[in-house]
């Protein structure tokens, strides 16, 4: 099989059919390329897709992955970025392995197929010259040959004429001579070029086109062959990533083995347990002793109040609705606004953090130390004095850490001292007062109370731990109606009420309550006729009356 035997007047459509080769790899190199661009913006995409869901720096969602749930979730991301980087690998190994690559062979195959078929046009060129100098030689001895035919009729016509001289005869005879002459001469041109033809023609379809064609052939050849090289390429770059890849997948499989729902369920409990006591058993109140009420009414008696007819409306009660100002900063810095378990694990981060940075600025002390030191012995490396401004901004930085851990480790210490205990459980007193030997408790324990903005206090005894946001009260206060009392309340802690629409009171002060909590932490409470206000609910301990509520109500 040979296009120069099989092919050998196919010349005009190897052409084309080369052409249509190179141009196939043109095509194949496109794809390539394209499918590099698309693995690229796959990549990208997946990288993207990766950042976007990776947890934001100081945010609540870097500390959600403390759950093994969202640390599976952190490494899925992870390993999904590695995996784009594999798409990226794979994009990479396309374009240097088989875009360039073919890039750079379909100029090499322009060129040779460019000289491949200007050989076969000169060849070509050379076997019609050829032809056109043999039908030269032919037409030529053709002609020569019928002018001597005629030249011959001519001189046996003037042979034969009596009439002609015999000089005339002579010359027609001579005509005739040169005549045959010329084709004799015409006859051995044309068999020269018929000779030299046919050697050529034969060299040219036998040597020539089939040594031509041959290479074309081979050229062709090896186009297939390399286009099927990049092929197998083709596949053998996405085989390479292809172990990473199932790498990937298998951290990510493996990731998704370690969440662990117990563990995440114990990170709940210490991230949200507030370190109190389920309240204690409610006391039972024996209302069939009426004296104690008496007495307490006896002493808290309204003249004015009780005569006049209890009037109330609901536009009222509206109008007298407190609108508290939310305390949306980050608290104390002692971290007092939180439960105590919460607050012992900040102080104690905080502790922490304090204690990484006194290391740090001890690590770099040491390293300052040795550097003077060996300034010291070695003055012409450097000044040792150069060193002493940076050591002493440390040790300040060290003397002010160390102080603030200090401040941090009172705290603790005195949030662990008082954490309540499971020996100890609190107790839900019902009683209002029940005398000096008992002490009643409010919302929580007795060891740490809720203040008005939903903060906690270790010393009930210290007003001036509990934070007592300012509320704004409606203007049209004083215009209102008086309203009915509803119940009694006892002070458990001193307030001093200097915003408008407060009330002070005093510790164990008894007044009448005309309006409770509505959940915005606050109670409206009346002393006399003239004074009344707001106070915060977690610092009075209030009883409802029967007739108000229907039952009796301890906050």
């Amino acid at each position: 099989m040979s296009w120069g035997t099989d092919l050998w007047d196919q010349f005009e459509n190897l052409e084309k059919h080369t052409q249509w080769g190179i141009d196939f790899v043109d095509k194949y190199t496109k794809f390539v390329k394209e499918r590099c661009e698309i693995e690229i913006n796959y990549a990208k995409q997946i990288r993207n897709l990766s950042k976007k869901y990776q947890p934001k720096k100081n945010s609540r969602e870097e500390e959600e992955h403390k759950y093994s749930s969202c640390r599976a979730f952190l490494a899925t991301l992870n390993e999904l970025n590695d995996y784009a980087g594999q798409h990226e690998v794979i994009a990479e190994n396309l374009t240097s392995q088989i875009v360039g690559d073919l890039a750079r062979y379909t100029q090499e195959l322009k060129q040779e197929r460019k000289s491949h078929f200007h050989d076969g046009r000169r060849a070509q060129q050379h076997i019609e010259n050829s032809w056109k100098q043999l039908e030269a030689c032919k037409r030529r001895f053709e002609r020569d040959c019928k002018e001597a035919d005629r030249a011959q009729q001519y001189f046996e016509k003037m042979d034969n004429d009596i009439n002609v001289t015999k000089a005339d005869v002579e010359k027609a005879r001579q005509q005739a001579q040169l005549r045959h002459q010329m084709a004799a001469d015409s006859k051995a041109d044309y068999t020269a070029c018929l000779q030299k033809f046919n050697q050529e023609q034969n060299e040219h379809y036998y040597t020539l086109i089939p040594h031509i064609f041959q290479g074309i052939q081979d050229m062709e050849e090896r186009r297939i062959l390399r286009l099927g090289e990049s092929m197998k390429t083709f596949a053998e770059v996405d085989r390479q990533v292809i172990p990473i890849v199932g790498k990937c997948l298998d951290e990510i499989t493996k990731a998704a083995e370690s969440i662990e729902p117990k563990s995440d369920s114990q990170l709940v409990i210490e991230a949200y347990k507030s370190g109190f006591e389920p309240p204690g058993d409610v006391e039972f109140e024996d209302y069939s002793q009426a004296m104690k009420r008496t007495v307490s009414e006896s002493s808290l008696s309204n003249s004015k109040g009780e005569g006049k007819p209890e009037k109330s409306s609901g536009k009222g009660k509206g109008k007298l609705w407190p609108f508290i100002k939310k305390n949306k900063g980050s608290g104390p810095e002692d971290f007092s606004h939180l439960p105590p378990e919460q607050r012992r694990k900040k102080l104690q981060q905080k502790i922490d953090d304090f204690t990484k940075e006194i290391q740090k600025e001890l690590d770099q002390r040491d390293a300052l130390t040795k550097m003077r030191d060996v300034y010291i012995k070695n003055p012409q490396m450097g000044d040792p004095s150069s060193v002493d401004p940076q050591l002493a901004d440390i040790s300040q930085r060290i003397e002010k850490l160390r102080f603030e851990a200090q401040k941090f480790e009172g705290w603790l210490a005195e949030v662990e001292g008082r954490m309540p205990t499971r020996s100890d459980p609190p107790r839900r007193q019902s009683g209002l007062y029940d005398g000096q030997n008992s002490t009643p408790v409010s919302n929580s324990c007795a060891q740490d109370r809720e203040s008005p903005d939903g903060s906690y206090t270790e010393d009930p005894s210290s007003e001036a731990q509990l934070k007592v946001p300012v509320p704004d009260f409606d203007d049209e206060f004083d215009d209102e109606e008086p309203l009915p009392t509803i119940g009694t309340c006892k002070a458990l802690y001193p307030f001093e009420g200097q915003n408008e629409g407060t009330i002070a009171v005093a510790e164990g002060e008894v007044l009448y309550v005309i309006e409770e909590d509505k959940g915005d932490g606050w109670t409206r409470v009346r002393r006399n006729e003239e004074e009344e206000g707001y106070v915060p609910s977690s610092y009075v301990e209030v009883c409802l009356d029967k007739d108000a509520k229907g039952s009796m109500t301890y906050i």
